[in-house]
């Protein structure tokens, strides 16, 4: 079978919001400058400790709930849940990755599968 690749070129990573989580291994933890990398591609999102947070704001309670509930099909299908505080007009948002003991490439994933559900809203 013949590689669609030419020889000596690698393929471009896709777009985190393409990507899908995986099960992760203790040693898939993302060190300082993975972070920071990640962090270029989400810029409203924070890290804090070991969390990527960020706080959704919208007009209205039924909002919230719509892109709650939109959220919950997306952590389902990608088996990768966060933490949410939600409120009257805003929702926060808080990922971590238990099993890796602090922030893995599916907080990214997942935040980014977020950002593109706000777009649809």
């Amino acid at each position: 079978m013949v590689s669609p690749i030419p020889p000596g070129m690698a393929c471009a990573p896709l777009p985190l919001v393409q990507r899908h989580c995986r099960p992760l291994g203790p040693d898939a933890a993302l060190d300082a400058s993975a972070v920071e990398r990640l962090l270029l591609q989400l810029p409203e999102w924070r890290v804090e400790g070991s969390s990527l947070n960020r706080i959704y704001t919208f007009a209205d309670h039924w909002e919230t709930m719509a892109f709650v509930n939109a959220t919950a099909w997306v952590t389902h299908r990608e088996d990768h849940h966060p933490e949410l505080a939600i409120g009257y007009d805003r929702c926060q948002v808080r990922f971590t990755t238990h099993s890796v003991g602090g922030l893995s490439e599916n907080d990214f994933i997942c935040a980014a599968k977020f950002d593109a559900l706000l777009a649809l809203c």
